[in-house]
C-alpha cells in the first residue's frame, strides 16, 4: 500500500468515528428544598435559570421550612435550602449543616384569606373570632404558624378588638396542615371559612384577601443557603448568587414576592 493510500484509509477511518468515543458534557445537577409557598416562583427560577445557564439543571423539592430542616439534619441530600423564614436556615448553620452565612433573598406579607365566594361572610380580621367561623392553619413550628400569631397578637391589641379575640379564634381552628400551600388548598376547596397565609399563595391559588390592618400587618423575610454535603457547591453558590441578584429578583417579584431587606 502507497503511503498515500495509507494516509486516506487513516482519513476515512478517523470521519467514521462515532460521537460515542467523545465523552458527553455532564451537567450540574442541584437539588434546591424550597418552602411550599415558593412553588411558583422556583419553578419559574428554574426554567430562566436554566436557559441563562447552559449544563445546570435544577431539581426541585417543595415542604415546609421546619419539615426540610428536619429531613436536612436527618441526612436528605440537597444543594440549597430556600426557607420562608430566616430561623430555619440559621439553625441549620448554626449546626455546621450550612456552607456559609445563610442570606435573605425575598420578602412576603401576611393575609386573611376566605373562599372566593366567601360563605361566612367575613368583612373584616375581627371576624376570625365570630362563633362557628371555620379557621384552618398549619402547624406551630411551620413558618407561616409564627408569622400569623404574629398577627394574631397585634389584632388582640388593637382598639375594637372583641374581648378573649386570641382563645376565640384558637376554638374555632378546624384543621392543621403540614404546609401553608395545603392550608390554601383547604380553603380553596371550601373546607375551611379562613385562614392567614402568604399574600403570594393567595393570589397562585385565587383566594378572596381580607388585608390586615397596618398595625397588624407582618412581614415575612425568605432566606437560603448552601448546604455543607453539597456535592456541586460551586454550581450552588453560583444558583444562590443568581436567585440573590437583580435577575433572581426580577423572577420572584413576577410572583408577588418583594425584595430582600
Amino acid at each position: 500500500m502507497s503511503v498515500l493510500a495509507a494516509m486516506l484509509v487513516v482519513l476515512a477511518l478517523a470521519g467514521c468515528r462515532t460521537p460515542s468515543t467523545v465523552p458527553p458534557t455532564s451537567p450540574s445537577e442541584l437539588t434546591v428544598l424550597g418552602a411550599a409557598s415558593l412553588r411558583e416562583a422556583l419553578e419559574a427560577a428554574r426554567s430562566a435559570y436554566q436557559a441563562e445557564t447552559p449544563g445546570v439543571s435544577l431539581t426541585l423539592g417543595f415542604d415546609a421550612s421546619s419539615t426540610l430542616r428536619a429531613q436536612i439534619e436527618q441526612g436528605a441530600p440537597g444543594d440549597v435550602f430556600l426557607a420562608a423564614d430566616t430561623s430555619n436556615p440559621e439553625t441549620l448553620a448554626a449546626e455546621g449543616l450550612t456552607s456559609g452565612a445563610p442570606v435573605p433573598f425575598a420578602t412576603n406579607t401576611i393575609v386573611v384569606v376566605t373562599p372566593p365566594d366567601d360563605p361566612a361572610r367575613i368583612g373584616d380580621p375581627f371576624d376570625l373570632a365570630r362563633p362557628g367561623v371555620r379557621i384552618v392553619v398549619a402547624g406551630p413550628e411551620v413558618p407561616i404558624s409564627v408569622y400569623a400569631e404574629r398577627a394574631l397578637g397585634a389584632l388582640a391589641g388593637l382598639p375594637g378588638a372583641p374581648e378573649g379575640f386570641r382563645a376565640a379564634v384558637e376554638a374555632n381552628v378546624v384543621s392543621r396542615e403540614d404546609n401553608v400551600r395545603a392550608v390554601a388548598a383547604k380553603i380553596e376547596l371550601g373546607e375551611g371559612d379562613a385562614a392567614l397565609v402568604y399574600a403570594t399563595d393567595a393570589r397562585a391559588v385565587g383566594l378572596r384577601i381580607v388585608p390586615l390592618p397596618e398595625a397588624a400587618q407582618v412581614t415575612a423575610t425568605y432566606s437560603g443557603a448552601v448546604l455543607a454535603d453539597s456535592a456541586r457547591p460551586s454550581a450552588a453558590r453560583a444558583f444562590l448568587g443568581w436567585l440573590v441578584g437583580p435577575r433572581g429578583r426580577e423572577v420572584l417579584a413576577a410572583s408577588g414576592f418583594g425584595p430582600a431587606p
